[in-house]
């Protein structure tokens, strides 16, 4: 749960009022300037969104007198506002400051312009808001491919990995991958910050791979691109032999990800496979691309 005491340690917001309502929770990631709401307009008032007044909506207020500035700020700031924050320093009338300490709302100011702060904080927002989940697994890129190792336990997901960060390629999660969903197509990958970094290969432990191989050889996020799935080979499955079928698709947080499955036996280089795996899986995408009616 994001609070707005978070947000204050992170942005360096001053609080000027309503500190009591600091762990109140923020559950949207849109910001509201409530300009209209103030000019009477109360039809899509947005309580839960945080509300942002820069230069326009304080000259607004300025114009009308004392009484029916307060009345017009109590129709905006009630008690579901998360948060109200002040741009560029400006000085505010008193009413912010008694109608905020009534409800405890937290009234926030910052010296960043409303420009500056709405790219900063929508951003930060969006990252810590949007739709997760945890799978098991490795997340790896390869050619600058998110490509997320999958299989069961003892499969062979961290020697593949060590095998792909010897070759020059970068670990992003190992063991649990932490998916956010960005957008309608964007997963975006992370690791648990206990784990980030590390690698726990069976026979040889956890490796810190920064300490290994280096600073290069890691990065802390990956958008998901591409999932191999890693399976004991079974000799009644009928493999493809040729190249030609399609990858198959698995849904993370509503969104299809392309998916290739490799059977694991001895003597097969996992590292490898995966490398043509998305070699091939890229080329086959840019013919889709250049020729709509290509199907392979």
């Amino acid at each position: 749960m994001l609070t707005v005491n978070q947000l204050v340690d992170k942005f360096n917001f001053e609080v000027l009022a309503g500190h009591v309502g600091l762990n109140k929770a923020i559950t949207e990631y849109s910001l509201k300037r409530p300009s209209a709401e103030l000019a009477g307009y109360l039809e899509h008032l947005t309580p839960k969104r945080i509300q942002v007044y820069g230069r326009t909506e304080l000259g607004l207020l300025q114009q009308y007198d004392d009484a029916v500035r307060r009345s017009k700020l109590s129709q905006v700031m009630i008690a579901d506002v998360p948060c109200v924050i002040i741009t560029r320093g400006l000085t505010i009338p008193l009413e912010f400051i008694e109608l905020a300490s009534e409800r405890k709302i937290p009234l926030l100011t910052t010296p960043r312009s409303t420009t500056q702060l709405f790219y900063l904080l929508i951003r930060y927002l969006i990252n810590q808001l949007a739709p997760s989940t945890a799978i098991q697994g490795v997340l790896v890129d390869v050619y600058g491919v998110g490509v997320m190792i999958t299989g069961e336990r003892g499969i062979g997901k961290s020697e593949a990995a060590l095998e792909l960060i010897k070759s020059g390629h970068l670990l992003v999660a190992a063991d649990v991958v932490k998916v956010r969903r960005l957008d309608e197509e964007r997963l975006l990958g992370t690791a648990p910050n206990k784990i980030r970094h590390l690698l726990e290969v069976r026979g040889l432990g956890i490796l810190d791979v920064t300490t290994l191989f280096g600073a290069g050889s890691v990065r802390d996020e990956k958008a998901i691109n591409f999932i191999v799935h890693l399976e004991e080979w079974q000799h009644d499955k009928i493999y493809d032999r040729v190249g030609i079928d399609p990858p198959n698709t698995r849904e993370l947080l509503g969104i299809s990800v392309p998916e290739i499955s490799i059977p694991v036996r001895p003597g097969r280089n996992l590292a490898t496979l995966i490398e043509v795996a998305v070699i091939q899986n890229w080329n086959n995408n840019s013919k889709r691309q250049a020729n709509p009616s290509f199907r392979v």
